[in-house]
């Protein structure tokens, strides 16, 4: 038996996530010793309980379960998204053995609703009335949902991405404070403005920092393929190539947008949206 757990050397998790233990796999003095605990942390999770929260909209009492992030309010018919809270989930490297595969992803999805919901809002801040950025972003992180649905990406890195992408535009062409940095919104200095307050804004939500570091590399290159050659950062441009494609429409004739759609786009999904939206499709 082990009598310090400092003295061992952790092996292996197995789970049993149903019955909310989970048994460890310890090595200790050259013999294998198994151990069983349950977790704190996943006990929202496993023993779930209805709380109640004051609608936004209509000051009506919400009725939401513990490892729910979402409802509908019954009074006003609007949707109901809850804070949620730090969870040993969130940062230990065993979550998804301890509480098993299927409620680890639903618990990640239901993470990336609040974050997404937090950085629009913050996105709406940044941009006060400029609804013009705002409203680019919000496309954009449409497109990037419709391109994951096909695509192998990860939904945490690829919609924060899609959110931020442009948000150094701002810094870049000098609305902010009057300040004229660059006086330019070309794609280089947000590019280069975009990741230090991409950042600032992501640490905010408790995101891995490995995380927050892809994202502000994707941010940093978004315009300039080749430099980074992940699936998060291809479907973001495609994502992003649709939109700036849609919004200067007038600038090509089926010609041309034929064939800047069959070389620009890096995914095979992204492509075949592009067809549809544009009527390329023979």
């Amino acid at each position: 038996m082990v009598k310090n757990i400092k003295d061992a050397i952790l092996v292996s998790v197995k789970s049993t996530p149903f019955e909310e233990i989970a048994i460890k796999v310890y090595k200790y003095r050259g013999r294998k010793t198994k151990m069983t605990f349950r977790c704190p942390g996943s006990r929202r999770i496993f023993q779930p309980k209805p709380e109640l929260y004051k609608c936004p909209h209509c000051g009506g009492e919400v009725e939401i379960w513990t490892d729910e992030i979402k409802t509908v309010c019954p009074g006003c018919k609007n949707i109901f998204v809850r804070e949620t809270e730090s969870s040993c989930i969130d940062w230990c490297r065993y979550a998804k053995e301890c509480v098993g595969e299927r409620i680890y992803l639903k618990y990640v999805e239901n993470k990336l609703v609040t974050v997404k919901q937090k950085l629009l809002e913050e996105l709406k801040k940044y941009f006060k009335g400029d609804v013009k950025r705002i409203e680019h972003a919000e496309k954009v992180m449409k497109f990037a949902e419709k391109i994951l649905k096909k695509e192998k990406a990860d939904w945490h890195i690829v919609i924060p991405s899609s959110i931020l992408h442009d948000i150094g535009i701002k810094e870049a062409i000098g609305i902010k404070e009057a300040e004229v940095k660059y006086g330019s919104s070309d794609a280089c200095y947000h590019e280069k403005e975009g990741p230090t307050i991409a950042r600032h804004i992501l640490l905010k939500f408790g995101l891995k920092k490995e995380d927050i570091d892809e994202i502000c590399e994707i941010i940093a290159n978004h315009h300039t393929p080749g430099k980074i050659n992940t699936q998060n950062f291809k479907v973001l441009y495609d994502a992003d190539t649709i939109v700036n494609l849609k919004e200067r429409l007038d600038l090509y004739d089926k010609a041309k947008l034929k064939d800047i759609v069959n070389k620009a786009f890096l995914t095979d999904t992204g492509k075949e949206i592009a067809k549809k939206e544009f009527n390329l499709i023979c």
